[in-house]
Order: C-alpha cells, then sequence, then structure tokens
C-alpha cells in the first residue's frame, strides 16, 4: 500500500457507507454564482455556540462553486413525502434547476439562500469556511436563520433507497 487512497477499496467503502441510515437534505444557494441546489445526505452540526454546521458537496458537482461564490446556503430537511424534491435537486430526473426549484414553494430568511416552505427544518447559513479533502468541499455554515416546520415522517436514505420514518 503505497498511498492513503490505497487503503480500502472504494468499492467496499461504498457498500459500507450505504448501511448508514442518514437524513436526506436539499441544500440551496442564490446570488451571483446562480441559483442552485443538490440533494445532501452528508450534513451534520458542528456547534450551538455559535451554531455551526457542515455539509459535504462533491468537487466535480456543477453546484460547487455557485455554493463558494455565493457565500451562502441553506440545508432543508425533507419530510417523508418529498422524495419528489430529492430525486430531482439529486440530478435523477432531467429537470433543469428552473424546474428543480418549481416543484416546492420557496421563501428567504437571512442570507437569500431558498428556503423550502415545507422542510421539516432549514438552516439558512452564512459560509464561513471551506476544507477541500478527498472528492469532497466541506462547506462550513454559521447558521443565522433557523425555520422548524411539521414533526411529520422524515425522509431518509438506507441501502441506496428512500424511506420515511
Amino acid at each position: 500500500m503505497d498511498t492513503l487512497t490505497d487503503l480500502v477499496d472504494p468499492a467496499m467503502f461504498r457498500e459500507a457507507m450505504s448501511r448508514l441510515v442518514a437524513p436526506v437534505h436539499v441544500v440551496t444557494t442564490s446570488g451571483e454564482g446562480g441559483a442552485c441546489g443538490l440533494t445532501a445526505s452528508a450534513v451534520t452540526s458542528v456547534s450551538d455556540r455559535p451554531p455551526i454546521v457542515l455539509v459535504c458537496v462533491n468537487r466535480k458537482s456543477l453546484t460547487n462553486a455557485a455554493f463558494k461564490r455565493n457565500g451562502s446556503f441553506c440545508i432543508n430537511t425533507l419530510e417523508g413525502n418529498q422524495q419528489d424534491l430529492a430525486e430531482a435537486f439529486a440530478g435523477r430526473t432531467g429537470l433543469s434547476m428552473p424546474e428543480r426549484f418549481a416543484l416546492g414553494s420557496w421563501v428567504t430568511l437571512a442570507t437569500g439562500a431558498p428556503v423550502l416552505e415545507s422542510a421539516r427544518a432549514s438552516f439558512d447559513c452564512r459560509l464561513t469556511d471551506v476544507i477541500e479533502q478527498g472528492s469532497h468541499s466541506v462547506l462550513f455554515g454559521l447558521v443565522e436563520a433557523v425555520r422548524v416546520g411539521s414533526h411529520d415522517s422524515a425522509l431518509v436514505y438506507l441501502d441506496r433507497a428512500y424511506h420515511q420514518v
């Protein structure tokens, strides 16, 4: 094993990661870099004082540069019945970005990033730091506003499939 990338077979790593349950989010941004979004499960809190979250965005994603240029993003946690939004923002439907946004009703809070009105929770963030790590950019955001939605079922991803819990 010559490099760190030789430690674990990538296919085996992806298979093992598919066994972890994760909430599904649509992460959005808007500004000079354009309005766009993506489906993400690699989202977590970092700190509550100050409130900081992170989201991992593939460096090859067409949205990556827009998030960095706009300097803000909103993490919208999906309800169990919002698989259509997850599929659309994952790029699996062939819809353009404006068509994807047409699937939901959106507002803005502090940063101007699109906030999904029907989300279980939304975290409106100002981008504070980016760390390039492996295949992804880790975006850190200071939460400037929060919107809490219903307690209905949540959409999660497990074993390469969506589930409602």
